[in-house]
């Protein structure tokens, strides 16, 4: 009799699926930690293929992890630093439910062989819609006009004058994916658009700025969309922010830790800095109360992925790469 070894050391054997493959009666289930909420389809999806215990909601977490921390081989979530995962001692892979990665100790996983994928691409679009939309929202004053209007103030007053994004120049803070997608989109709207990044992209229509300084200066809005971490930390410092200036806005789509948060409140609060539009925070969900008064800046929940067609496609792809590692076959979107 051939014997068939799904999970010990000798690897997988390509003939048999552990999705299939029984123990007496009973499927066997590879042991997943999942440690934030997902949308129910992608929820579902990891019920049926795995036995899922969730950290998120553990009246106890620590109790929970005593318990099940030698068993799990997946982690579904995009937290996981390095002290997280030596907790683990069969863990296998750690499947990130966002493209941003920054949350987890890539080292330490790679240190230990663990594999590590997000969710790229299928975001693009939301985010660069979101980004289009709080632009427009901060430019023509969308949340003060409506709070305007529902006051009563129309009848007996006069809304004051916005500006337009027509003929305006908007630099990108990293041109990837997303960047390109809000380029586009820009364009649309009739904008200049130059860019910053670790390299130059010559086959994009856009110029290309080797100092950021430099860019901010020429620009009337800063767009920041590069990934987060410990090399893009307060990138966009009080000298970026200084030289986009009293007439600049500044719209954050990436991560909080990008910019210089205690000298973009005090440069909004003093008109140093014209404008903000902010979809993240360095300590979310709290926000700065400082930020509340201001009247030119527009405050979003990071919310840029946050839409049902997104949240499904994601959440399909999570899943996607979970079952792929447990069955032997490639990851889709490796980041280790």
């Amino acid at each position: 009799m051939t014997s068939t070894k799904l999970w010990g050391s000798g690897g997988l054997d390509p003939r048999v699926s552990p999705f299939s493959a029984k123990q007496g009666t009973t499927p066997i289930k590879p042991p997943l930690l999942l440690t934030q909420p997902l949308i129910p389809s992608a929820r579902a999806a990891l019920d049926a293929a795995f036995e899922v215990h969730t950290l998120y909601d553990a009246a106890d977490r620590e109790d929970l992890l005593v318990r099940i921390a030698p068993s799990i081989r997946a982690i579904a979530g995009g937290h996981a630093p390095a002290e997280f995962i030596a907790r683990f001692p069969r863990l296998e892979i750690i499947a990130g439910p966002g493209v941003g990665y920054d949350g987890i100790d890539i080292a330490a996983a790679k240190q230990r062989g663990i594999r590590v994928t997000n969710t790229p691409d299928v975001l693009n679009d939301a985010v660069a819609e979101l980004t289009i939309a709080l632009m427009l929202a901060l430019a023509r004053q969308v949340p003060q006009a409506d709070a305007f209007v529902r006051a009563g103030h129309w009848p007996n007053a006069t809304f004051a004058p916005s500006v337009e994004l027509t003929g305006r120049t908007v630099g990108i803070l990293g041109l990837g994916r997303i960047g390109k997608e809000i380029a586009r989109r820009a364009q649309a709207m009739k904008m200049r658009v130059v860019y910053h990044g670790r390299h130059a992209q010559p086959r994009e229509p856009y110029t290309f700025y080797a100092d950021l300084t430099e860019m901010a200066r020429e620009a009337d809005w800063l767009v920041v969309i590069a990934p987060g971490g410990a090399g893009t930390e307060a990138i966009v410092s009080r000298a970026v922010l200084a030289a986009l200036g009293p007439q600049g806005r500044l719209v954050n789509m990436a991560r909080g830790s990008l910019v210089d948060e205690a000298a973009l409140i005090e440069m909004l609060g003093t008109g140093a800095l014209g404008g903000a539009a902010l979809d993240v925070f360095a300590d979310e969900p709290r926000v700065p109360e400082a930020l509340f008064g201001l009247p030119n800046v527009v405050l979003s929940p990071h919310q840029g992925s946050h839409t049902t067609e997104t949240r499904e496609a994601m959440g399909a792809l999570l899943v996607a790469n979970l079952k792929a590692h447990f069955a032997g076959a490639p990851l889709l979107t490796p980041v280790a």
